[in-house]
């Protein structure tokens, strides 16, 4: 009980939340970044981060007289998406959360969620791969990749579905997205995949943000692939 009040009081403080926030990308960034991140004084960021590494839900690293600081694990990421999704809930006249409509450009629509996709694109693309035959709900947090969606994530994305290290229950994961309240792909397979689009130009981070925005290739290509209809 004590542990988990301590967690809780390091993710709930506004200042290292949005240093939190700040690092859901998935990167790694610089002290003074996170300061200005959390409109804190850099002796004030220090604090917090350090109490953060403490507590394990960053890791530093330094470089040089730099130091670095990255989410200590895709599971803090979880926990700090769980916590969006309580968040937003915006009740409509009959009590049931109204859904957010995603306008490209937009965290909603499409952005990183600690390594992979997320947001509307990042579920469109789940679902679609659903319907294809790719991939199935094995359970609640599991998605099963079929034998006909190993050759696919190989042929199309030249993507090796598992490696013989890959944890059964790691390799395709069900993330429950914060803004849609449906499924998108995480896990070993869903950080190869994001990681796959930007290589091939299909996505674009938007520069200081986790939004992605989808380029004019990756349209035709997401049309092509999956029949998702990008403009």
């Amino acid at each position: 009980m004590d542990d988990l009040s301590t967690t809780a009081n390091l993710l709930g403080d506004p200042g290292r939340a949005a240093m939190l926030l700040r690092l859901m990308g998935g990167v790694a960034l610089p002290a003074g970044e996170l300061a200005r991140a959390a409109n804190v004084a850099p002796q004030t960021a220090s604090g917090h981060l350090a109490r953060m590494v403490e507590g394990r839900v960053l890791n530093m690293e330094c470089q040089g007289r730099h130091r670095y600081y990255r989410l200590a694990s895709e599971e803090v990421g979880d926990a700090i998406e769980a916590l969006l999704r309580l968040t937003i809930r915006t009740p409509d006249i009959k009590g049931s959360v109204a859904p957010r409509k995603a306008t490209a450009g937009t965290l909603a629509h499409a952005r990183t969620c600690y390594s992979h996709l997320a947001g509307w694109l990042g579920v469109a693309i789940a679902e679609a791969m659903e319907r294809r035959g790719i991939l199935l709900a094995a359970d609640a947090k599991t998605y099963a990749i079929t034998t006909a969606g190993r050759g696919w994530f190989e042929s199309t994305l030249s993507i090796q579905a598992a490696s013989p290290q890959d944890r059964q229950r790691d390799i395709a994961r069900r993330c429950l997205d914060w803004t849609e309240r449906r499924h998108h792909l995480s896990g070993v397979i869903g950080r190869a995949m994001y990681k796959r689009f930007l290589e091939l130009n299909w996505l674009a981070p938007v520069r200081g943000t986790r939004a992605v925005r989808v380029t004019v290739e990756g349209k035709k290509q997401f049309w092509d692939l999956l029949r998702l209809p990008l403009g």
